[in-house]
């Protein structure tokens, strides 16, 4: 069996938060932070790399009309990581922090771009009514399937969701209106888990294990940004599975009081 894939640390224990304690819990991003290189890269770009080689097809999705929102994204995202120590960019290919190369292929933008990054990647264009998934690279699903939710809106994604409700969909669309490209947001949730897993698809309907041992806490900071061509919104899930044992004494004494 492989060892798990884990961060050595938290950066930041929601539940510990009044600001993001609570749905929706949104937050300005500071600067240009939507993209993190952390101590889980090499493995987790492993993981990434393989899951996209054997499983793309369940990890990678595109309707035709979000190609340019695509292309578009795989800029922002070269830019961003044109600034972070490690990246070496050329014309035809990055080489990344943990040594690979990554040919460029912009008629392949999503899966270029799930590549580079640890952050799984999700389009959101506006139909007039609600923003719907038109792409995504999704190598680390948290118990959902992106097959089941790709060219749906925002309501049906989390129609499984429990705490998503009438007044929550309301309020997380006015955020997605509002989004302006100079200020990204962020949030981060959390669940225990018995496995650190980071391929956990999961079909509607079907329920997650309920941890017993409450061994790992997995986190997902999620950041939500406007792409100025498009209009698309990219959400990024940035995921973190820490040991519970490697918190810090108050952020586990704040976990027996938090639910989940």
């Amino acid at each position: 069996m492989m060892p798990p894939i884990l961060q050595s640390r938290l950066p930041f224990a929601p539940w510990m938060d009044p600001r993001t304690a609570r749905l929706p819990g949104i937050l300005p991003v500071e600067g240009d932070d939507w993209l993190r290189v952390d101590d889980a890269f090499a493995g987790q770009m492993a993981e990434r790399d393989h899951r996209i080689a054997t499983q793309e097809g369940a990890v990678h999705a595109l309707l035709p009309e979000a190609l340019p929102a695509a292309r578009e994204l795989l800029d922002a995202v070269l830019a961003r990581i044109a600034t972070q120590p490690g990246y070496a960019i050329g014309a035809d290919a990055v080489t990344r922090p943990d040594g690979v190369t990554v040919p460029l292929d912009h008629d392949r933008p999503l899966i270029t771009a799930g590549r580079l990054v640890q952050e799984d990647l999700c389009l959101l264009a506006n139909d007039g009514a609600e923003h719907r998934l038109t792409g995504a690279i999704l190598c680390f699903p948290a118990s959902w399937t992106l097959a089941q939710k790709i060219g749906r809106p925002m309501t049906a994604i989390h129609v499984p969701v429990t705490p998503y409700t009438e007044d929550v969909a309301r309020r997380v669309q006015r955020l997605f209106d509002a989004i302006r490209p100079e200020q990204a947001l962020w949030r981060m949730n959390w669940l225990l888990y018995d496995d650190p897993s980071l391929f956990q698809p999961r079909q509607e309907g079907e329920a997650r294990p309920r941890p017993v041992d409450l061994t790992y806490i997995r986190c997902e900071r999620q950041c939500l940004l406007r792409l100025p061509v498009s209009r698309a919104v990219v959400f990024s899930i940035h995921t973190y599975v820490v040991r519970v044992a490697d918190l810090d004494p108050a952020a586990q004494a704040g976990l027996a009081g938090a639910g989940h």
